[in-house]
């Protein structure tokens, strides 16, 4: 069986019923009635024909091949680390962890959420801060929110943000990227010789410095608050363990990566970065933070605080476009630090830091001097007019070393350096081995940590594997079953996809390699971004970006540096339709563009003649549109191509969100139909699965008049990102699902993914009417239902329907997005028609369920859903309905019940109560 047959889920006699059931004779029948002609792509796709999965591991092999992985003592923020096998299969290859959604439905996601507080807290520990998010996408960014969170936060009226010179310089790159369109001015300043200026709103530091200096940095944190300033530490967890941390002598936020603590290089990512504040800045912090609430019982249970700052809801007003985290690289990074304990931490930053310390002293007894004296794990060398040699040296005998300039070498201990490591780096600079020596730290740590008995009661292989397991019993996954959400394509990440990920090829590779130990890797995503190109009909595409909407801010930065080439320094409104999701206005705004919004008419299409009028309004300040296709109501909109043209005519750049390009590939191009600009999700379109809630690749693909402003490292263009290609480490996932689907693959999913969404809507609109359809009464991947006149007449609201899917074994639709009291539904191509049956005969009985509540009144079962084991088994019961309808309504597959760990959880109570951390162990009781 090909995999195409494997990856898309009803076969062709299910195909055929389902066609029947929608009222058409076959696929292309389908399409071709859905998909307006004027944007229809009919030359099919030049890619390589399908290669069976055996075909695609061996040729994956090959390419890993070419990589080579060499001793890394390169630093710069990535280091060599020992994944707990207990970890890296348990969790990062289990689907329980992998395949499961962001946890918006929190009833059903608490062994995540449980995993997301563990990180916040060990986060908040180690740093000495208060309040930690639940992850960002890697250090750069983190620290380029913290820099935006300054600004929000600081009295200070100037408009300077002050960087010390000793930061990691991928970190300046794109704080200066993130600063110039919101009109920030960033200053590098030498902060050991160099004076602070008299006014700034911020200052970031780094601890320890890039060059491995570890500074007292208490007197400058003092001055810059004196100057009305806040004071970011982009911090080493690990040295933390050893170190005095940050928050303790004053610093107002902390940010970094957490890679070190069990995560992979791989090439640059994915990782997950943390960002935590003191008290009083938690409500500023952007990002997603799992606080604790309360259930319908008043039990503890956990949920996303403050989730009225989601940018679905804030648009415009939003303090970030970061709605996408690293979730299952944040649930390692927690799991290594509650599986090694503080005492096994600091055991192992203890040996690092010997490590270095002995390394330190051949080099000083071999006559080369050093940097500085203080420092963690990180030396620099001064070796004058022979650094070139030095590193070649090193090279030679398989480790990488970092050349500073020409006269200075740094060097990197880590988790996995070896004595035979350090008497390699001897050899290259031509001295003598010593005898191990016992680090003397600066700044020494007196502080507890990770005191929570979380971190103390998982250290034994069997008591961590049971934990995890634990954890991953209590979530509901694709592994479970459908999770019918719209616009987010919870589809099948196939193993063979998965697999390629792990290999120590791909995952063992520093993202500053010298590219001749990077040629697998550079084949790869040279094919990779050539196919994206081909399948979008751009000319371009860079995949640095590391989540969607970092895609959005580099396309949307591409723009805005391409009319400002051209001398339009004037062209700064962003037209967005009224429908988009909400991380398009975010990403304008970040981007240095005003927002106006353009009406949608009563079908859901952008109004063509609101667009005239704001096109007019606005003049020659036009500087794009930016419009989602498919449209976010999940309908071909015919007037596509009028609406580029518009734009065009009027000096104007078309940004087509492709967030719904699982309904385009193969039939559609945007960049042959009039779009500029798009980024991709490939956790959406191409196979990378969420995690939780991350990893994420947002690549940015566009037509060759931008290409030149493209995110690059180095470039002109600027870094969105840290690493060179983004979350390189899991670029093997989507390069296999299009080497596996050929052409003809891609377009079947197309096509299946279509027939699937409108199957559902033809079983469910007699029950629930669906809002929005095209011309023919077709919707594209996903539908809308509404249940606005529902929740009218019985007062069960969009909330009751999806915690009652709850018992009947589902994850619920997207709820109230992009209209208010109703349920998005994108079944994808990869679940089969009895998974489709099943979900449709569970909303009709639920519709049954709605018709009956007058008689049981306000105590109904839609209201007290989901129903957990414990409720329905206790000795009393008092509802008017049985426990059976409870428990087991009609419908719900008995032999394989989902039952939710909590009862239906009390949001304003977690955020008017905010706890963000691990709470002590008597408030279980």
């Amino acid at each position: 069986m090909s995999f195409s047959a494997r990856h898309i889920g009803p076969s062709a006699a299910e195909q055929r019923r389902m066609l029947e059931a929608v009222g058409y004779g076959s696929l292309d029948e389908l399409m071709d009635a859905a998909i307006p002609e004027v944007i229809r792509w009919h030359d099919g796709l030049d890619l390589p024909p399908a290669a069976s999965e055996e075909e695609t591991l061996a040729e994956l092999r090959a390419l890993a091949s070419r990589n080579t992985v060499a001793v890394s003592m390169i630093g710069l923020g990535y280091y060599g680390t020992h994944t707990p096998a207990v970890i890296r299969r348990n969790v990062l290859e289990n689907p329980a962890w992998y395949t499961a959604y962001t946890p918006y439905q929190p009833e059903i996601s608490q062994g995540r959420l449980e995993a997301l507080l563990n990180f916040q807290t060990m986060v908040a520990d180690l740093t000495g801060l208060t309040t930690a998010n639940a992850s960002m996408l890697d250090e750069a960014t983190a620290a380029a929110e913290a820099m935006t969170l300054a600004r929000r936060a600081s009295k200070s009226t100037s408009q300077v943000y002050v960087v010390d010179a000793d930061a990691l310089p991928q970190t300046v790159d794109v704080i200066r990227t993130r600063a110039e369109p919101l009109g920030l001015s960033v200053l590098v300043l030498d902060l050991d010789s160099e004076p602070l200026p008299e006014q700034f709103f911020g200052l970031h530091l780094q601890y320890p410095g890039t060059s491995g200096a570890v500074r007292d940095h208490a007197a400058l944190i003092d001055a810059a608050h004196a100057a009305g300033a806040l004071v970011t530490v982009a911090a080493d967890l690990l040295a933390l363990t050893l170190l005095r941390p940050p928050g303790e002598i004053g610093a107002d936020i902390a940010a970094g990566t957490t890679q070190r603590f069990g995560v992979p290089m791989g090439f640059g990512g994915p990782h997950a970065g943390y960002l935590v504040v003191r008290a009083g800045l938690e409500r500023m912090l952007p990002g997603r933070l799992v606080g604790v609430s309360r259930d319908a019982d008043g039990a503890p249970a956990y949920r996303l605080a403050l989730q009225t700052r989601e940018q679905h809801i804030r648009r415009e007003k939003a303090t970030s476009n970061i709605c996408t985290a690293q979730v299952l690289l944040a649930v390692m990074a927690s799991m290594y630090a509650v599986y090694h304990g503080p005492e096994g931490l600091r055991a192992i930053a203890s040996r690092v830091a010997d490590r270095a310390a002995t390394l330190a002293a051949g080099l000083r007894a071999g006559g080369v001097t050093l940097a500085s004296d203080d420092f963690f794990d990180t030396v620099t060398a001064v070796v004058p007019g022979r650094a070139s040699d030095v590193v070649a040296a090193a090279a030679a005998r398989g480790v990488n070393l970092r050349l500073v300039s020409a006269d200075a070498v740094g060097i990197a201990c880590d988790e996995t350096t070896t004595p035979a490591d350090l008497a390699e780096v001897w050899a290259a600079f031509g001295v003598e081995p010593v005898d191990p020596v016992t680090a003397s730290v600066p700044l020494p740590r007196t502080s507890e940590y990770l005191s929570h008995p979380v971190f103390h009661s998982h250290h034994s292989e069997t008591a961590m594997l049971r934990y995890l397991r634990r954890l991953a019993d209590k979530d509901y996954a694709l592994d479970r079953g459908m999770i019918p959400l719209g616009s987010c394509t919870m589809k099948l990440n196939a193993t063979t996809e998965m697999e390629p990920v792990t290999w120590p090829e791909f995952a063992n590779v520093h993202p500053f390699a010298p590219a001749d130990q990077a040629a697998g890797y550079t084949e790869l995503i040279s094919q990779l971004e050539g196919w994206l190109a081909e399948v979008t009909g751009y000319d371009a595409v860079s995949v640095q970006p590391n989540a969607g909407s970092q895609g959005e801010l580099a396309g949307l930065l591409a723009i805005r540096a391409y009319h400002l080439s051209r001398g339009d320094t004037a062209r700064d409104v962003c037209l967005i339709p009224s429908s988009a999701h909400g991380t398009n206005a975010a990403s304008a705004v970040m981007a240095g563009m005003r927002v106006v919004v353009v009406a949608c008419d009563a079908d859901g299409n952008v109004d063509l003649v609101d667009l005239e009028r704001k096109i007019s309004d606005v003049g020659e300040s036009l500087a794009a549109v930016m419009v989602t296709y498919p449209s976010t109501h999940g309908v071909y909109e015919t007037g596509i191509a009028s609406l580029c043209a518009k734009v065009h005519d009027a000096g104007g750049q078309v940004y087509v969100d492709g967030a719904n390009l699982n309904a385009l590939v193969g039939y559609a191009k945007p960049g042959r139909f009039g779009a500029d600009v798009s980024h991709l999700n490939l956790h959406k379109t191409f196979c990378i699965p969420h995690g939780g809630g991350g990893p994420g690749v947002g690549p940015v693909a566009v037509r060759a008049h931008l290409a030149p402003f493209l995110p690059a490292s180095g470039s002109a263009a600027g870094s969105v990102s840290a690493a060179p290609f983004g979350s390189a480490g899991i670029l093997p996932i989507p390069w296999a699902y299009l080497r596996m689907m050929g052409p003809d693959g891609l377009m079947r999913a197309t096509g299946a993914a279509v027939l699937a969404a409108n199957y559902v809507a033809a079983r469910l609109g007699e029950h629930y009417p669906v809002l929005y359809a095209g011309s023919k009464g077709l919707v594209a991947h996903e539908c809308i239902l509404d249940l606005r006149p529902l929740a009218k007449a019985t007062g069960v609201t969009v909330d009751d329907v999806a915690k009652r899917l709850v018992d009947y074994g589902f994850h619920a639709p997207t709820m109230s997005f992009p209209v208010a009291g109703t349920l998005m539904v994108e079944p994808t191509e990869s679940e089969d028609l009895a998974e489709l049956d099943r979900f449709c005969d569970a909303m009709i009985a639920i519709r049954a369920e709605i018709d009956t509540v007058a008689s049981w009144g306000a105590d109904n079962p839609l209201a007290n859903a989901p129903h957990t084991a414990s409720m329905v088994t206790a000795d009393e019961w008092t509802h008017p309905y049985p426990r059976s309808v409870a428990a087991y309504p009609s419908a719900a597959d008995r032999a394989a019940k989902y039952w939710p760990p909590v009862r239906r959880i009390d949001g304003a109570f977690g955020d008017r109560n905010l706890v963000c951390a691990c709470p002590p162990v008597d408030s279980y009781a």
